[in-house]
């Protein structure tokens, strides 16, 4: 026999304060023609979560909102949704041109992944639009940049990046996940398609493992699709924690930006540190770009090169257990990364030495508590 659902509790006229989660993986129908209704578009209902469920669909609106997007996708990772993007817009012989100051999975899904389908990328410096500009002369499907480039920090030129791709009808995707949109918001600026790592500040806590696609036009029901067919979706209970964390989100890119920004001058000058590299300072060669582009702040993310290498790095971590050594971001309190050995492992020796990934490089991803207590133990580890 098969099994009866359970009753509704009956709500009445109360509502909950927090949304609901949806934890279901398959949905119950009442006939044929209420199936077809779903399936063609024509009234709102789910069948199968891996298609669509109601916590995505509500984190999907409301990050809509945020980053001035006329639909979102969210996909079970930041991977995942740059993965469905690129395989949504391109085929074989497509030419994609990329920032060659990208995260190292994202190089890695270029350059191994996508080339055994016949999609060749071209890497190059986005920050020299004349060179953009020369690029463009051979037809490319889009361009590919980050807002604040991983781990390095250099800042794109959106709106001139964007005009120079649409004058040769390639698309403009950025990956937004350094500023979110609470600071930059690409689609506003001229973007086609945005990227985000749900995981990192969106989310804001360490328990989530999310990614999103935001954009404008026609672009959702094959991305839909694409998300269906690879089993990029997400979670209903990774999604329901995600918009928990959007209440804050404001408030902690915010402060964590204002933190960074003390931090980051702090450091300038410190025994042991060779450079320290923070878009809100005047010698970052981006500073003024950024200013102009970032609203009220310049990111939570700075880095510093310590002298010594891996040994120094080594004795860092060790001196300073409140600064967790957690290979990624976004945290609600401050962590710290060693990219030559986490996100930029499988780049090449000659690769890092190009973008300056030095053995020294520690990636502070700087979060909203107390600045001087963040301070005492940088000092504890630089001592």
């Amino acid at each position: 026999m098969a099994d009866v659902p359970p009753a509704r509790v009956p709500l009445g006229s109360s509502s909950p304060l927090a949304s609901p989660l949806y934890p279901s993986a398959v949905y119950t129908l009442p006939d044929l023609e209420a199936l077809d209704r779903i399936m063609n578009a024509e009234e709102p209902g789910f069948i199968y979560a891996r298609d669509a469920h109601p916590n995505a669909r509500e984190l999907a609106a409301r990050l809509s909102a945020l980053e001035g997007a006329e639909w979102s996708i969210v996909t079970s990772s930041g991977m995942a949704a740059l993965s469905a993007l690129l395989l949504a817009t391109t085929q074989p012989r497509s030419r994609i041109l990329a920032s060659n100051r990208l995260y190292g999975r994202t190089s890695q899904l270029l350059a191994q992944e996508l080339s055994r389908y016949g999609v060749v990328t071209e890497f190059l410096d986005v920050n020299d639009l004349e060179a953009v500009d020369r690029a463009l002369d051979k037809p490319a499907r889009l361009l590919l940049v980050e807002t604040v480039s991983n781990p390095l920090l250099r800042v794109a030129d959106i709106s001139n990046l964007a005009k120079l791709a649409h004058e040769r009808e390639a698309l403009l995707v950025v990956d937004n996940t350094f500023a979110t949109p609470i600071l930059t918001r690409p689609l506003e600026l001229g973007a086609d398609l945005v990227m985000e790592s749900v995981t990192k500040l969106i989310a804001g806590h360490s328990d989530v493992t999310l990614g999103l696609v935001a954009g404008r036009g026609e672009l959702l029901p094959e991305l839909m699709q694409v998300s269906s067919i690879w089993g990029f979706s997400a979670s209903p209970f990774d999604c329901w924690l995600a918009e928990r964390g959007l209440q804050t989100l404001e408030i902690r890119v915010r402060q964590a930006s204002h933190n960074a920004q003390i931090l980051a001058k702090w450091l300038q000058g410190r025994r042991g540190i060779s450079r320290v590299l923070y878009p809100g300072l005047r010698d970052h060669p981006d500073h003024r770009l950024a200013g102009k582009m970032m609203k009220d702040g310049y990111g939570n993310m700075l880095c510093f090169d310590l002298e010594g290498g891996r040994e120094a790095v080594n004795r860092f971590l060790r001196q300073a257990p409140g600064i967790p050594f957690s290979p990624s971001l976004g945290h609600t309190t401050t962590t710290c990364s060693h990219p030559a050995t986490t996100s930029h492992r499988y780049v090449s020796p000659a690769e890092k030495q190009r973008q300056g990934i030095t053995e020294g490089l520690i990636r502070l991803s700087v979060g909203v508590e107390a600045v001087e207590l963040v301070q005492a133990e940088l000092a504890k580890g630089l001592a």
